[in-house]
């Protein structure tokens, strides 16, 4: 494993114990929304985790972050692809 791989799993380890703990789409609390809660596909936390995996670390938290601003109550979500 090189330096840039270490770095980029090392970035999403925060989000991977997020979406083990907290996350309503991937964590234990799935069963409060069966059918997901993110109403975009890939739920926003793993839409960055994808993003840091394969553009980087501050590109992966740029586009995260921009996704995360789009996500609100009143976005029809849809599909994105990192």
């Amino acid at each position: 494993m090189n330096a840039r791989t270490a770095i980029r799993r090392i970035a999403t380890a925060p989000i991977i114990l997020y979406q083990r703990t907290l996350s309503f789409d991937h964590g234990p609390m799935k069963v409060m929304y069966p059918s997901g809660f993110c109403p975009f596909y890939p739920s926003c936390s793993e839409y960055c985790r994808q993003s840091i995996l394969k553009d980087g670390v501050a590109v992966g938290i740029t586009k995260g972050t921009l996704r995360i601003l789009r996500c609100h109550p009143w976005t029809e979500g849809g599909i994105d692809n990192p």
